[in-house]
Formats: C-alpha cells, structure tokens, sequence
C-alpha cells in the first residue's frame, strides 16, 4: 500500500510521523550494520565476498528458534531474562558453526582458485543452506512464530498531536548490534588476535613469515561473523515475531549494499552504511514517490550516487596494493 501523499495528511503530525520513520530506519539499519560486519570482514580478509552471508544469518534464526522450541525448559520459556541469553547463545553457536564448516569445506579448497570460482561456490552455498533448512526444518516452508524475547510493548512519545512509538524489542535490537560492533571495533584495533588479522589482510604471507598462521585467523574470521549473523537473526525474529526462510536474501542484500556504501572493509563503514540503508527505506518509502513500493530502488539510487563520487565508500581504503 502506498504511503498517501502530503495533502492527504489530515489530522496527522507530519513531525511525529517523521520522528517514526527516522526510528523505523534505525532499528533497520542497526540490523543491517550488524549483518554487513560479516560482509566486511570476510573480504577484508581474504577479498571473498561471502554471498551465503544473508542464510547464515537466516540459520541462526532458525537455531535460536530450535533453542527454544527443543531445548528450553517449559519452567524458564516465560522468563525473557532467562530466554534471551539462551536464544541468542544457540543462534550465535549455530551460526558460528556453519559458517565456519562452509569456510572449511567450500572455500578453503578454492583459496588459490580465480575469483570467480568462489563468487559462484558462494552462490551456490547460499541456495543450498535455504533448501536445507526448508528441507529438515519442520514446517519451514511457511512463516513460523518466533517468540518474545524481550518485555513486550513499548513507549509512547507524544510529539505534537501525534505520538512515536518505541518498542522494546527495537531498543534492545539497536543497543546490541552497536555494542557488539564497538566491541568487535576494539577487539581488531587492541587485541593480539586483531593485529594478526589486520596483518592478514595486508599481506598474508608477511604474516605467515611473522609467526602467524593465517589459516587460524581466517577461520576465526568466520566464527565472528557467523555468530554476529547469528545474534542478528534471533533479535530480528524477536522484533517481528516471526521468521522465513527467505529472509536471509532480502537482508543479505542491503547488508551487502552497506558494506559497499560504508567502504567494504572497514568495520565502521559497515555499521554507517547499514544506519544508512535503514534511513533510506524508511523515508524513502515514507516521502518519496513510489512509496515502499520503490524503497529498494532509492536505496541502490544513493549507493549509485556515492560511489560515482567516493568510490572506496564512506569510510573505504582509497588505493590499496598487495604483492
């Protein structure tokens, strides 16, 4: 349905229903940030750009739910203190574990292939996570309900005649995936294991000569991302109450057009440039012509536009040389 056009606004706040999308586009584009660090981190390693991000992040929704549904005690499922951790735990691990298998099993023998031959093994991994869990997964095929994992509801703001409403759900969504990119932020710039994988990404065999065993940092690589996906995952079906095996693609692919639009590599550029792609669709869809209807058409619009003038991205490496 498209959103009605100004003149048509009568007895709504123009204000609040701005204040509205600019928290939709933030609770969107934390997400999206925080799905992208996978993108950015995994190419900024090993210059692979992991196309079966989106049905990670997918899988680790479907581990939260199976944490739930399988192994959560009846006594504790109404508990949110107690859901929330346990959900999150079993997405991160689920994820974390696949990701790392399809590192193992599907790109580390094409590591010294041309570029192409993981682009498509990529691909390829994507269709085949989305078929195995409509497969083996139980009622995959449709939506399923995800529970709340967080006190229900919200606040209501009163901003002039209307009102902005903040879910908790929401709230908890933005304040976890910025905690956790300053956190992994902090780890790459302080940590022994961080400075390993930045001297990875420069220049791997220096790093090998060096005592490092780029195979490790690799691996490790993915077991981040994997479970940041993961994390991901379980706090969005918490959001919307519920999961499809379909959401990794869409999310995936804004989650790839912010790493891009922030600079795909840069930790920081994935977080701007997933705040960026939230705004975008939610006021893009609000306000422009189209409506939501052609939300995903401005948002590629922008990503366009940046580039023609900063190619690298926001925050992207302006020339970077390897041996």
């Amino acid at each position: 349905m498209e959103n009605p056009p100004p003149s048509a606004w009568k007895g709504v706040d123009v204000l609040a229903t701005f204040l509205q999308q600019i928290v939709n586009g933030v609770v969107l584009g934390s997400l999206i940030g925080l799905i992208a660090l996978g993108y950015t981190m995994v190419y900024g390693i090993i210059q692979l750009i992991n196309f079966a991000h989106g049905e990670i992040f997918m899988v680790g929704a479907y581990g939260g739910l199976a944490t739930f549904t399988y192994l959560l005690p009846t006594a504790l499922a109404l508990e949110w203190y107690y859901v929330l951790p346990l959900l999150l735990i079993g997405g991160a691990l689920v994820s974390a574990g696949v990701a790392v298998l399809v590192e193992r099993l599907a790109y580390r023998p094409l590591r010294g292939a041309p570029r192409l031959a993981p682009l498509i093994t990529a691909l390829g991994v994507s269709v085949f996570l989305q078929e195995a869990v409509r497969v083996f997964y139980p009622n995959a095929t449709s939506a399923l309900p995800f529970p709340s994992i967080f006190i229900p509801g919200g606040a209501s703001i009163p901003i002039g005649d209307g009102t902005v409403f903040l879910r908790w759900s929401g709230v908890l969504l933005v304040v976890v995936s910025l905690g956790l990119a300053y956190a992994l932020n902090s780890f790459v710039e302080r940590s022994r294991m961080g400075r390993a994988m930045r001297a990875t990404s420069q220049d791997r065999d220096i790093a090998r000569l060096m005592g490092i065993d780029p195979d490790r940092v690799i691996v490790l690589t993915f077991l981040l991302g994997g479970a940041l996906a993961g994390v991901g995952g379980v706090l969005y079906g918490g959001y919307l109450n519920n999961i499809n095996i379909d959401m990794g693609f869409q999310n995936g692919i804004f989650a790839f057009t912010a790493a891009v639009l922030g600079g795909i590599g840069s930790i920081r550029g994935a977080v701007v440039g997933g705040l960026a792609i939230g705004l975008v669709k939610a006021l893009g869809g609000q306000y422009l012509p189209g409506g939501t209807a052609y939300d995903y058409v401005w948002i590629f619009v922008v990503l366009i536009v940046v580039l023609v003038f900063r190619p690298q991205g926001f925050f992207g490496e302006t020339e970077r040389v390897r041996a």
